[in-house]
């Protein structure tokens, strides 16, 4: 037995409601169970219950003894002294107010049907390796409900990646083009350079971005430099002398300190991943344009974007991927499957940021962006298209991955619409 079952139970009154008695012997009638508490505190606030014909309005706590009550040292704790019920599992024993009054206690075990018991262990088997507990089920829900459900995952997805935006807006005194900076350069340097590349942009004062936009060798030399990819280099290459005498000088003229950043990966990366080409790439998107975070902002079409992250690397890295090694020629430009990493992990979260920021909503505007990506393509979807579910678009492969990542990896089926829909006996 778990708690979240409890509380899907009492939230959703799964329960014969004409034959609810405490184990006080008192009639009990559910007027409203109240508002679901995911944080610390009682499991339901404002919940309305009529106890032997006298209506209390209060908190209920949700157990699967009773007996949890002492042991998590609630007595002790004053955010429960409003609680007018105690709905439990098995109540194998009496639970006391302050003033040594008894807390009502409704036993679930009394009034659950087996059907939903059945449903229940059926979802969370364990006998055999599932990839996700409702994957015998996942295929038969209706369009109409996964729709909507994975409308509601794409915009949580977006409320995350807000977190970090709303933390860089802070440090940033509300420069959203800096903000802009840090989470581009963040997300050039994907999952193994994404740390080291923020660092590289949190250790660089904005206005000299600002100052050096215009000249990509001074600020290629200032990331390249920052990120301790000119140092231990022993190679004549004219180019790298070039841009260490650069930054040895714009090191000293802006106080330049390195201490704070973690030097970026070349292991495990593809050779169009190093960050020599990454950090050269983002370096020209800065000269080629000014103001970009509103740029950004004003393009509504997918096309758009993609014309204003039209950049290569400079023309050195034409024959190179790193100093001083001669390369097949090529051009570095910003493929589109990069493009399209960058407008999901960057500039739709800027833009829902934003648009909330004004008071404006942009959520038509970013679903219309998104559903013009094509879909990602990893381990997991692949699984997830095995089991039935058809993914068209970005949108749809970005709410899958937060379903994943949120629920199904977390086992928290119910609270998730297909899981509650299968222990509701809809699918």
């Amino acid at each position: 037995m778990r708690e979240d079952l409890l509380h899907f139970v009492w939230k959703y009154k799964k329960l014969p409601l004409q034959e609810l008695v405490t184990n006080q012997k008192e009639s009990l009638v559910i007027v409203d169970t109240g508002l679901h508490n995911h944080l610390s505190g009682p499991d339901f606030f404002n919940a309305k219950i009529r106890i032997g014909g006298q209506l209390w309005a209060g908190n209920v706590e949700v157990h699967i003894n009773a007996s949890d009550w002492y042991a998590h040292h609630h007595e002790e704790d004053t955010n429960y002294d409003n609680i007018i019920l105690h709905v439990v599992w098995y109540d194998d024993m009496e639970i006391y107010r302050k003033d040594r009054t008894i807390i009502p206690t409704l036993e679930l075990r009394k009034y659950v049907s087996e059907d939903l018991l059945v449903n229940y262990r059926r979802l969370f088997d364990k006998r055999s390796t599932k990839f996700i507990n409702c994957e015998n089920d996942i295929s038969n829900i209706d369009g109409f409900t996964l729709g909507n459900w994975l409308e509601r995952l794409y915009i949580e997805r977006l409320e995350q990646k807000s977190t970090l935006v709303q933390s860089l807006l802070e440090d940033s005194k509300n420069d959203w083009e800096k903000v802009t900076f840090n989470l581009l350069l963040k997300n050039f340097g994907l999952n193994i350079n994404g740390q080291s590349f923020l660092s590289i942009a949190q250790a660089l004062d904005f206005s000299i971005v600002r100052k050096l936009r215009g000249n990509t060798h001074q600020l290629e030399s200032v990331l390249f430099g920052l990120g301790g990819l000119l140092d231990h280099q022993d190679s004549m290459d004219g180019y790298l002398i070039a841009l260490r005498e650069e930054y040895t000088y714009l090191r000293t003229k802006f106080g330049l300190v390195q201490e704070s950043v973690q030097s970026p990966e070349y292991f495990k990366l593809r050779p169009s991943n190093f960050p020599t080409l990454r950090l050269s790439q983002i370096a020209n998107l800065y000269e080629r344009h000014e103001n970009l975070f509103q740029k950004l902002m004003t393009a509504n079409d997918l096309e758009e974007l993609y014309t204003i992250f039209e950049v290569s690397a400079s023309r050195y890295w034409d024959d190179h991927f790193t100093f001083g090694k001669v390369s097949k020629k090529s051009t570095k430009k910003l493929t589109r499957p990069f493009i399209d990493l960058l407008i999901m992990n960057t500039v739709l979260p800027l833009k829902f940021c934003y648009g909330r920021h004004r008071g404006k909503d942009v959520i038509t505007a970013i679903f219309k962006i998104i559903a013009q990506i094509k879909k990602e393509d990893n381990a997991v979807l692949k699984k997830f298209n095995v089991l039935g579910l058809e993914m068209k678009t970005a949108f749809d492969s970005q709410a899958v991955l937060q379903l994943y990542k949120a629920y199904c990896t977390k086992n928290k089926c119910l609270q998730c619409v297909i899981g509650s829909s299968l222990l509701h006996g809809n699918i």
